[in-house]
């Protein structure tokens, strides 16, 4: 494990919509470089980048057609190497996004593997044998090949499978893991993340990692063996650099090499218990009651989330990764959406202070609301979330100085749309209060990534929360009415050292007022 993540905090940025520098409507790599300075007032010492490789955007840069090149729209490669040097003068690590389940249709890897005659990419993608038999099982495209097969999908239809091979072969055109062109495709992504290890990168936020090895069993021991062979090779090569899994399943993935994993799937609805408790409609509209945690008036159940959450963090610290919590991402919807600054302030308290790595997402920090657009590159319910960063009060809200028609996507135009430099003037905002938990947790060892967690209240159905971190005892109410909880094993009087509304803790009993959360240094 990387010495460095032990205290690090990660701020997400998706560079199409954070700083437009170059007047094209797109924000670009010159922008990020811009506000580091910004990020490391915030408190965030490291960067995620959503996917800047060269692509058509039939997926928002999901889609890669090289590797190796920067998308034009954000700038060059040695923009990008700036960027890494820039960042590195302010202490910030950065990960790029790594796609190595698929690449894009447009891929030169792709066009080669498609012709007729065999060559030495024929095998680079799963492919069926006769282009009238499908993938059973799998999600397929047939007739547009030269070849006389289907190509077998990742996601989207623009998106064909690498391939590492099936653990299980049932079908003449499935090739083992073992196939020297399944080993062939593994080694080329391992170049691939030298390639921008050696030009200063971090290491990788890995997309569907879960997805290489096709007919896997229930443990996915087949992809978690190719990501112990890339985790061998990083030891050896780049011992600091750093991977964090889109898999959702740590006790597979920390075991498989990684050194976080995000808690965000529907295969752990515990997360989804805090801040996302409803049902979206196919016009992205709230379905039903809204039972988060953190909504006043949700009655929401904190037991919910712990009992996902106990067990893998249990499994994590066994085997030295972190569950990666985040605040909201590229692929969910903002919180915004439902919940108010001062609860949004409670839910980031809390993230901040659970053990493991916490991801911030651009504007988060700020309260951005989740906006009800048309699908913009293949985002769907998600574009709603990608909507330029709101900076300032100038024109697109400081975004880009382009006419509005010129945008990647609409900013938010409402009358009360918060931006940085409101947030900043508002010693209450939920921007410093973001500021102050964040420089209390890097000053904190014991409130950094750490395993060292145990729960002192949580009762199904009962509010508030309370938890201890080392010498630190934590607690958190977010209903619209005051609580008491008895902590008969907390003797004496604690230091306040940090608090959202009223709190006190002292002879065994934590008190807090409504939408209130502290902490006490004991």
């Amino acid at each position: 494990m990387p010495k460095w993540l032990d205290d690090a905090v990660f701020y997400e940025i998706y560079p199409q919509s954070f700083l437009d520098t170059n007047g094209d409507g797109i924000g670009d790599f010159e922008g990020i470089i811009q506000k580091l300075g910004y990020i490391k007032d915030l408190g965030c010492n490291a960067l995620w980048l959503n996917p800047c490789f060269d692509s058509p955007f039939m997926d928002a840069g999901y889609d890669v057609r090289n590797y190796k090149k920067t998308a034009p729209r954000y700038g060059t490669n040695d923009d990008l190497k700036r960027l890494f040097a820039e960042a590195h003068k302010r202490g910030i690590r950065v990960l790029l996004d790594l796609v190595p389940g698929h690449t894009s249709e447009e891929h030169e890897w792709f066009r080669q593997s498609q012709k007729a005659k065999p060559n030495e990419y024929w095998n680079r993608y799963v492919w069926t044998d006769q282009w009238w038999k499908g993938a059973k099982g799998f999600g397929y495209v047939a007739g547009v090949a030269e070849r006389s097969s289907c190509y077998v999908i990742n996601f989207f239809k623009c998106q064909p499978a690498l391939n590492y091979g099936f653990l299980n072969v049932k079908e003449p055109w499935q090739l083992p893991v073992d196939h020297s062109d399944c080993i062939a495709t593994r080694e080329a992504m391992k170049e691939v993340m030298r390639f921008w290890l050696d030009a200063g990168c971090d290491g990788f936020r890995v997309d569907m990692a879960g997805s290489l090895v096709k007919n896997d069993d229930a443990q996915q021991s087949g992809t978690a063996a190719i990501w112990r062979n890339v985790r061998e090779m990083l030891d050896a090569e780049y011992p600091e650099a750093a991977m964090v899994a889109e898999w959702s399943r740590p006790e597979v993935s920390l075991k498989a090499g990684f050194h976080m994993d995000f808690l965000l799937s529907s295969e752990n609805p515990g997360y989804q218990s805090l801040l996302r408790d409803y049902t979206l409609t196919q016009m992205n509209e709230v379905s039903g009651e809204d039972h988060s945690f953190f909504k006043k008036d949700g009655n929401g159940d904190i037991t919910r989330f712990l009992s996902d959450y106990l067990p893998l963090y249990a499994d994590g610290a066994k085997n030295g990764g972190h569950i990666a919590l985040i605040t909201c991402n590229h692929d969910t919807v903002r919180p915004r959406y439902t919940l108010s600054p001062q609860e949004l302030a409670l839910a980031y308290a809390v993230i901040f202070t659970l053990p493991g790595t916490p991801f911030l997402y651009y504007g988060d920090e700020i309260g951005m609301r989740y906006l009800n657009l048309p699908t913009k590159e293949g985002g769907y319910f998600r574009t709603g979330s990608r909507t330029p960063m709101q900076w300032n009060s100038g024109k697109n809200l400081g975004f880009s100085t382009v006419d509005a028609s010129m945008l990647y996507l609409p900013v938010d135009t409402s009358a009360n749309a918060p931006t940085v430099e409101e947030a900043e003037k508002d010693s209450a905002s939920l921007l410093n209060t973001i500021k102050a938990l964040l420089k209390l947790r890097h000053a904190e060892g014991d409130l950094q990534s750490k395993a060292n967690f145990e729960i002192l209240y949580a009762e199904k159905d009962k509010v508030p929360f309370v938890y201890k971190r080392g010498h630190f005892v934590l607690a958190v109410n977010p209903s619209g009415t005051a609580a008491t909880a008895a902590v008969n094993s907390i003797q004496g009087a604690g230091k306040e050292v940090f608090a959202i509304g009223a709190v006190t803790l002292g002879n065994g009993e934590c008190r807090l007022q409504a939408q209130s959360f502290g902490i006490w240094r004991m």
